[in-house]
């Protein structure tokens, strides 16, 4: 597979190649309003403000039922090691961050869309729904260097401390932070 570098589905940019650091954020379809949506698309960088709109709880948070986040935290770390190596990972109740590097000819693209397929499927089952699950797109950014790294490590993990859903990341149970102690 080729990696495409920057690339657009006409919505937002990204950028795919092999062996570079990935931050990546998806959202459940209903997580935002879309009022809220369109309001924040037209900001240039908004990835605080659509963080923070996400954190308050909109929508369903279908991922904060333990049998789907235990889906989603599954789908995460079934390739870990072949198709990417997976760094860091919070599953929130209405998305999920992930801090990836994918391999040599494993698309990034790829990678999320078969994250969201599968969980998507699994999660609708479990709920005893049908319809979309995940918002079309994805957000994601590509780490510059060591500090950035450790930084979005830091962000990605304290997401349910500043979201306020617990006071230590340690008490998060869907989060590579566990995995750290």
């Amino acid at each position: 597979m080729t990696h495409r570098g920057w690339h657009s589905r006409g919505y937002l940019p990204h950028f795919d190649s092999a062996e570079i650091i990935q931050f990546v954020t998806f959202r459940l379809a209903d997580s935002l309003p879309s009022a809220v949506a369109q309001s924040l698309a037209k900001l240039a960088d908004n990835l605080a403000e659509t963080d923070g709109k996400l954190d308050s709880g909109f929508g369903s948070c279908c991922l904060k039922d333990p049998s789907v986040a235990k889906v989603a935290e599954d789908a995460l770390m079934h390739f870990d090691g072949q198709r990417y190596r997976l760094l860091a990972w919070c599953i929130m109740p209405n998305h999920v961050h992930v801090l990836v590097e994918p391999t040599a000819g494993s698309a990034l693209g790829s990678t999320v869309h078969s994250w969201k397929s599968f969980t998507a499927k699994e999660a609708n089952r479990l709920l005893g729904r049908s319809g979309p699950f995940w918002h079309r797109d994805y957000f994601d950014r590509y780490i510059r260097d060591e500090g950035h790294l450790a930084r979005t490590v830091e962000y990605i993990e304290n997401n349910p401390v500043k979201a306020g859903l617990v006071s230590s990341n340690a008490d998060w149970l869907w989060s590579s932070r566990r995995f750290r102690l």
